[in-house]
């Protein structure tokens, strides 16, 4: 017997409505919580139990919240340079090289140390975080000159370079700044150290064990200048017209291989910040394994986000939920199984942003 209905697909030849990547982006997030609620009750959990445990490690309490955000600012960073790379199709994937290279980079202002620890802090401060820039914005460089100049593919660059980063810091860590012989360098001195909301609990007993830093504001800002130069400058209009007519763009004169190497760079460059803010603002020293795979889930991040700066803001906090509910949340990979499902069905929902779905009663056919 013949399945009753035909489904088509057709391109679409007018804009896709304004509404409609949001709508996807969503029914894709309740779409994947559905799915492993299924999932958790073939394996015999409570997907209701499971969920409400969920939220209450995560909105529970003002503490746990800024848990979230602390967890979602190098989110945002990083889903803010591959939302610029996606846009000029770019397939980068090497955010987290470029995460522990601009970690490195800012560390070495405190164990060379290249400015005296009794610098004032916002010298140590801004001095890490120009490091810290530098680092993922040079180690953005290289698969960008390569994608350029000699057409490698930047998904085998990028991903092949994010763990030769990973190594450089091991060797250093287990090595010449090593504290004692463990995988960690020294505490950094509190000059080094990003302001807290629960620096000021002596006087506000109310920001007591509230961990937020000032590393989120490079966050609100970076979305902020990354929203005013996609949709008010030139360059902004260079990449987006690169991303949907490189032809297009090169017959206007447009320098496509310049613009991908800037791109790799400014993408790196934000990787490179949010390690500067993780090492300066949470852990407080470099040490192995800083990342809980912040590059891999920048990726979804820009994704679900539609490539959009501002979206890329309440993306990376629900991810950051999934990190702080991920480590008390049991079966214990729940939270990876999660994003995983979460990106799957962002990636299959782009259908329906290229095609129209047709559904149609099946004829019979004429003998």
């Amino acid at each position: 017997m013949k399945f009753p209905f035909r489904i088509t697909f057709e391109n679409r030849t007018e804009e896709v409505p304004k509404w409609m990547p949001l709508a996807t982006s969503l029914g894709a997030v309740v779409a994947a919580f559905i799915i492993n609620g299924i999932v958790l009750w073939l394996i015999g959990s409570n997907p209701f139990r499971v969920y409400k445990f969920f939220f209450n490690a995560s909105f529970g309490s003002w503490g746990a919240f800024s848990d979230i955000v602390v967890k979602a600012t190098p989110l945002i960073l990083i889903g803010l340079g591959y939302s610029l790379a996606f846009r000029m199709k770019i397939i980068s994937i090497g955010a987290e090289g470029q995460f522990y290279m601009g970690a490195f980079f800012a560390s070495l202002v405190v164990l060379v140390p290249l400015v005296p620890l009794d610098s004032p802090k916002i010298v140590v401060l801004t001095l890490m975080a120009f490091m810290g820039i530098l680092g993922g914005a040079l180690y953005g460089m290289i698969p960008g000159i390569l994608k350029a100049y000699y057409n490698v593919n930047e998904i085998i660059t990028t991903l092949m370079l994010n763990y030769v980063a990973v190594y450089w810091n091991n060797y250093w860590i287990f090595g010449k700044y090593s504290d004692a012989g463990f995988q960690m360098t020294p505490t950094f001195d509190k000059v080094a150290w990003l302001p807290r909301l629960a620096d000021l609990a002596s006087k506000y007993p109310f920001f007591s064990g509230i961990t937020l830093h000032l590393g989120v504001v490079f966050g609100l800002v970076a979305a902020i200048l990354i929203w005013l130069i996609l949709k008010y400058s030139r360059w902004g209009y260079e990449i987006s017209l690169i991303g949907d007519n490189p032809k297009a763009a090169n017959y206007a004169g447009i320098n496509i291989k310049r613009n991908i190497v800037l791109v790799m760079i400014v993408s790196g460059a934000l990787a490179g910040l949010a390690g500067m803010s993780e090492v300066t603002g949470v852990v407080h020293r470099l040490q192995e394994k800083i990342s809980t795979n912040y590059g891999f889930s920048g990726v979804i991040v820009a994704w679900l986000a539609k490539l959009h700066p501002f979206a890329v803001i309440p993306v990376s906090i629900l991810f950051g939920a999934l990190i702080v509910a991920g480590r008390e949340i049991q079966p214990s990979g729940i939270s990876f199984l999660i994003q995983g499902t979460i990106l799957f069905l962002v990636i299959s929902s782009d259908v329906l942003l290229r095609y129209k779905v047709r559904i149609s009663r099946r004829q019979e056919e004429v003998a």
